[in-house]
């Protein structure tokens, strides 16, 4: 009897340890963050994309004043946290970037396709990527509040909901495996619950953000992208519908949270 209590205290003694040391980790890791966040090197993004709205550019001098995000043309203010939306000039549901791409074709006559099939961070896809980061900081501290109005919107909510749960690949791995649930880890990294409404903050509400690895801003296409990789799944195609609908389902559930986009991360 004697030695069978000592096991317990023994393995009690280790669990309260180690709940100890996960709670001191994801402290640590918190007060990181934070001292990361004085200066966020996602400023300098923010102004080379308000810079770029406003400059005469592409094949016909054009701005991208006059771009419609969903408030009407050349209202930036709140429209980022009402994305992706369905836009009845496209007739589809369309998120950020995608959008961003059909202005620049329709207002400035870039090549939206080739746009898409250049490598991130380099050419149009840098600006593209600075305009991402001026759009989303003027709806910092707003909600989010994806409309479901219009049955695209809704149908796109639920493929990207099948989309999040979807297992294959070599894993078996879907979205949800990291996601679906409060407490999971990955090395020192605490993963974000994005099935719960409202979202977590720290997750699609975050993104774009400046990645401290690799000192770039990465958008939320880059971010899938890197899970998609992760998973050893096939790269979605950029702005492809099927990446917008997990753009529409996080962003659903995320409804309620604060944007603190761009943020930083490690």
């Amino acid at each position: 009897m004697t030695q069978a209590r000592s096991l317990i205290a023994a393995a009690c003694l280790a669990a309260a340890g180690a709940v100890q040391a996960q709670t001191s980790t994801a402290d640590g890791i918190a007060q990181y963050r934070a001292l990361l966040a004085d200066g966020n090197p996602a400023e300098l993004w923010e102004i080379k994309g308000e810079g770029l709205w406003k400059q005469r550019r592409g094949p016909r001098n054009a701005s991208l004043e006059a771009c419609d995000l969903g408030k009407g043309p050349g209202v930036v203010p709140g429209a980022f946290v009402e994305l992706p939306r369905f836009f009845a000039d496209t007739r589809r549901v369309q998120d950020l970037e995608s959008r961003l791409l059909s202005c620049m074709q329709a207002l400035q006559g870039f090549d939206a396709a080739a746009i898409a099939a250049t490598p991130f961070g380099r050419g149009e896809q840098a600006n593209l990527e600075a305009l991402v980061a001026y759009i989303a900081a003027a709806s910092r501290g707003l909600r989010f509040n994806l409309p479901q109005g219009h049955a695209e919107e809704r149908k796109m909510a639920e493929v990207g909901k099948r989309v999040f749960f979807f297992r294959a690949g070599p894993y078996d791995f879907a979205c949800a495996s990291c996601h679906d649930a409060a407490g999971k880890r990955i090395r020192l990294q605490e993963l974000p619950n994005l099935t719960l409404n409202p979202g977590d903050g720290v997750g699609f509400a975050a993104w774009p953000a400046y990645r401290v690895s690799s000192g770039e801003l990465w958008t939320m296409q880059r971010r899938l992208n890197d899970c998609y990789r992760q998973q050893r799944f096939p790269y979605p195609g950029y702005a492809s519908d099927a990446s917008i609908a997990l753009g529409v389902y996080m962003g659903v559930q995320a409804r309620g949270a604060v944007s603190s986009a761009p943020s930083i991360k490690r």
